[in-house]
């Protein structure tokens, strides 16, 4: 099948790379020249036969937007976009309803696999109109593992939608791996916390490939002294609480794991200081002056 990928960083080249690597024909369109096949998004579409079908790669937000909107300067009734960013669901289906009016089609699609999709296999979650999927699947199949990895989870917006929640699982099994790590570290009964996680990765029921990159990063660096424990978040983990209000659902575990987040953003904790300054004032608990700690105190 051919493609038009638009997007060739890490996950969009990587791709294109299995794409082609199982024998489909993929132009790719980049703002870096060393990466892009074409110069342009004109180009890309005169080099695909109608009708078209094009992936894109690119961020979230504004760079998408900005990208679909120049793609309808040059597609034509027929073709299909897929967008395979990390949209916000609620994006999806007003696009959808923009690109419908023109004729084209749309289908979105989360990804997971990351920097290892290439060799493994993705993870793709896709929603739309039946028939815009079907004409899809030849690359859906060429991308995911040859065992599965692949759900039409609905129409437009549940592809983006059940990979937010996807992510925000993610969110609550790191935060349990971090949270088990510390509690391991700071006890004097564990002395080996490496080879601890280590040997869960078979006959237990925590094993994942989170815990092998776990494993990995601990052999690295068992101590993780080159890493700042301060963690960003993509956007999906608030989406996931966003939605668990909008629909009643209690998620508890999520919404802790990104809430945590936030806190490892704080050098001094604005809320820990109220916590302290009430414990002294009602138990007489003894506080840290910032002064007195050690984090604090500049190295020499």
């Amino acid at each position: 099948m051919q493609l038009g990928m638009v997007g060739l960083g890490k996950m969009g080249g990587n791709m294109a790379g299995r794409l082609r690597d199982k024998g489909h024909e993929v132009v790719g369109f980049d703002f870096d020249p060393e990466l892009r096949d074409v110069a342009s998004l004109s180009e890309l579409a005169q080099r695909l036969e109608a009708p078209r079908t094009i992936w894109l790669m690119v961020p979230a937000g504004a760079p998408t937007l900005q990208t679909i909107t120049s793609l309808t300067e040059v597609l034509e009734p027929g073709d299909l976009v897929i967008e395979g960013g990390n949209s916000h669901y609620v994006d999806d289906r007003r696009r959808a309803d923009e690109l419908r009016e023109m004729g084209i089609g749309y289908v979105d699609a989360g990804v997971s696999g990351g920097v290892w999709g290439r060799e493994e296999g993705y993870g793709i979650m896709v929603g739309g109109d039946p028939r815009d999927v079907t004409r899809a699947e030849p690359v859906f199949s060429a991308l995911t593992p040859d065992d599965g990895g692949y759900v039409h989870a609905g129409g437009v917006g549940a592809g983006h939608f059940v990979k937010m929640v996807h992510n925000g699982i993610e969110y609550g099994m790191m935060q349990a791996f971090a949270e088990g790590y510390e509690l391991m570290a700071a006890s004097d009964i564990v002395d080996d916390v490496p080879g601890t996680f280590d040997s869960w990765r078979e006959g237990t029921v925590v094993r994942s490939w989170l815990l092998d990159l776990l494993v990995r990063a601990l052999r690295e660096d068992p101590e993780l002294e080159a890493i700042r424990g301060y963690a960003q978040d993509s956007g999906e983990g608030r989406w996931t609480v966003q939605a668990a209000v909008d629909h009643a659902v209690p998620a508890p575990v999520i919404s802790a794991a990104l809430f945590a987040r936030f806190a490892s953003r704080q050098e001094d904790s604005p809320a820990m200081k109220v916590v302290a300054a009430l414990r002294n004032q009602f138990g007489g608990h003894a506080v840290t002056k910032a002064a007195d700690d050690p984090a604090r105190t500049p190295r020499s």
